[in-house]
């Protein structure tokens, strides 16, 4: 008999994103309530909403992973 094991995927907190973008150089405009603008100096931009301490949706952690490929080019 084989066992399958599943590995629940552990979301990253809004707070990591937002580190990981800062480290990358992008700077954070403020924004609107839990919205969060930031801009890099190649001229990309990314908005996050959601508390620091709130999981991060898969949709968030795809759209910072692009934002990042962007600076990197």
């Amino acid at each position: 008999m084989v066992l399958i094991q599943y590995y629940e995927i552990v979301p990253k907190k809004i707070r990591e994103l937002v580190q990981a973008l800062k480290k990358a150089g992008f700077a954070d405009r403020g924004g609107k309530g839990s919205h969060r603008n930031f801009t890099h100096p190649c001229g990309a931009k990314i908005t996050l909403s959601g508390s620091v301490s709130d999981d991060a949706k898969r949709y968030q952690e795809r759209s910072v992973e692009k934002a990042l490929r962007e600076v990197k080019r």
